[in-house]
């Protein structure tokens, strides 16, 4: 959950003289916009707003040849798009058909309808929309089954999907894998406030102090500032904001100067969701998976630690179930280091489906 801490790394990206970084920006996107490019006849690159729900939410479906397994990603945030890593997972089209989709309070979805438009923001209402997303592709794409990949805050709604519509996925991948436990493990506040206190942030140090441990009395703008806290005394997760979600955001060829105003209005609009989050218990809701459940976690994470993420895998009973920790990598592990991630995918992952050619 990364909320405003990434409009932090934005401003340490665009200290740049404008006109320079404007017509740099133009030159990158033309590139990445030919290296995006699906043009065999059997591949697909569809981009448009279908009713989820009530409300007209944007997905995007890519891939090299639609007889590939397909993959449903649900990104984390809450807020947080992976559309604009497009270009960074480019080479996992090859394999799987990528569907994404900007939940409600996030990116094109809320561009469209507004703020104002984006109907209830929930954790329970997102949970129905990714089923409700799940369907819609089944039958767009006539597939039984899809893998399902949460990533972060994703990751939280994905994983109920997986254990309660094992009808509807193939396999289970978490990736950032963020696991709730009712507020009973506080480790993560603690961290965060040693770190504060060694960088000598006395403000935000005294803010959190003043937050306390329980996070189920915190306001949406508490998780806000919380995060933004943390994930600034992250090393690993600063500069994975900085190189790469900036820095891909900034010459996606998907987004203009419009939407990336958009981009960081989400996680303020998002933060909504927050708050009922603090009594889930990923325990109590249950360990049992009947797909195939992976885990991939970077080992420097901070936001989501592998450690937390661990305790949960350990519990979990699944047909098959494999815990992956990237060395050298935290938050968004996966997008870090691609290339490995595509590795699991195609040689750990994607063996184990059913029916690996139609995700069935």
């Amino acid at each position: 959950m990364l909320a405003t801490a990434i409009t932090v790394a934005a401003c340490a990206t665009v200290a740049i003289p404008v006109a320079g970084l404007l017509a740099r920006r133009a030159i990158v996107r033309s590139g990445n916009a030919g290296r995006l490019r699906i043009t065999g006849s059997h591949g697909i690159d569809e981009q448009d707003f279908v009713q989820i729900g009530e409300l007209a939410q944007w997905l995007s479906l890519r891939g090299e040849d639609r007889t590939n397994p397909v993959v449903v990603e649900v990104h984390g945030g809450p807020g947080s798009s992976n559309s604009v890593l497009a270009g960074v997972s480019r080479d996992w089209e090859r394999h799987v058909t990528l569907v994404r989709w900007d939940m409600r309070g996030t990116g094109k979805t809320l561009r469209r309808s507004g703020a104002e438009g984006q109907g209830e923001l929930s954790f329970e209402q997102l949970v129905r929309d990714a089923v409700d997303v799940v369907e819609h592709i089944r039958e767009r794409l006539g597939v039984q089954r899809v893998v399902l990949m949460g990533c972060s805050f994703g990751s939280a709604i994905a994983m109920r999907v997986a254990r309660s519509h094992p009808e509807l996925v193939s396999a289970y991948i978490g990736t950032d894998q963020k696991i709730f436990d009712g507020g009973r493990d506080s480790a993560d506040y603690y961290a965060a406030l040693d770190r504060l206190e060694q960088a000598g942030k006395k403000k935000e140090l005294a803010a959190v102090r003043e937050m306390g441990p329980d996070q189920r009395a915190w306001s949406a703008e508490q998780f806000s500032h919380f995060s933004r806290f943390a994930s600034a005394t992250d090393p690993h997760a600063f500069a994975a904001m900085k190189s790469l979600v900036m820095k891909s955001l900034w010459y996606s060829p998907l987004h203009s100067l419009r939407e990336i105003v958009t981009f960081f209005k989400s996680f303020m609009v998002s933060a909504a969701v927050l708050p009922g989050t603090a009594y889930l218990d990923d325990w109590a809701d249950g360990t049992r998976f009947d797909v195939p459940f992976f885990v991939v976690q970077g080992a420097c994470d901070l936001v989501n630690t592998p450690t937390r993420a661990r305790a949960f895998f350990d519990d979990v009973q699944a047909p098959v179930k494999e815990f992956t920790q990237i060395e050298d990598a935290g938050h968004f592990a996966a997008y870090k280091r691609p290339k490995l991630f595509l590795d699991l995918l195609v040689n750990r992952i994607l063996p184990t489906l059913d029916n690996a050619r139609h995700g069935a």
